[in-house]
């Protein structure tokens, strides 16, 4: 499957009133049950799409890199940090190191991620719909609608679901 980022940021940008509105429908579920919501329909989206077929995450957002990750993918790379940090990161408005631009530097040109061993944890885990206490994260997920097909697909499933709960 192809993948279009220019037709998910148009096919988004009018839900954010609608997304708003299921935002506020999904803080008024339980944690347990939003988490199972969101969780099994993670499973089932992630099925359908090659996150390798589209890599907008790494062509689009500067993930936060950890000291912990600096350390590691320095090691990997076979670099001082402060070379890593001189070299690809800069320190952005909420005091994290982020790559200093998109996309990702080490985002090779068949979407393979160079350093995927060893990548930053906030890659690991993205889109971050299999985390627990989903509704702690939900402006992020919201966020996430526009960037990755999985979490535009999961929302539009879980609009779906609540329609037919009214």
């Amino acid at each position: 499957m192809d993948f279009d980022a220019k037709s998910l940021k148009l096919k988004t940008s009018g839900d954010r009133k609608q997304n708003r509105k299921l935002k506020k429908r999904m803080l008024g579920m339980s944690s347990g049950r939003l988490d199972d919501l969101i969780h099994e329909l993670h499973e089932e989206k992630m099925e359908t799409i090659n996150c390798l077929d589209c890599a907008n995450c790494c062509k689009t957002i500067s993930p936060a890199v950890t000291d912990r990750d600096l350390l590691r993918i320095s090691k990997y790379l076979r670099i001082k940090p402060s070379c890593l940090v001189e070299q690809y990161l800069r320190i952005d408005e909420e005091e994290d190191y982020v790559f200093t631009k998109s996309p990702c530097p080490f985002l090779n040109d068949d979407n393979y991620c160079a350093i995927y061993p060893v990548r930053p944890k906030a890659c690991r885990e993205y889109p971050h719909t299999d985390r627990p206490r989903q509704r702690q994260i939900l402006d992020l997920t919201m966020k996430n609608v526009s960037v990755c097909p999985v979490v535009y697909n999961i929302v539009e499933e879980v609009k779906r679901k609540s329609a037919l709960i009214k």
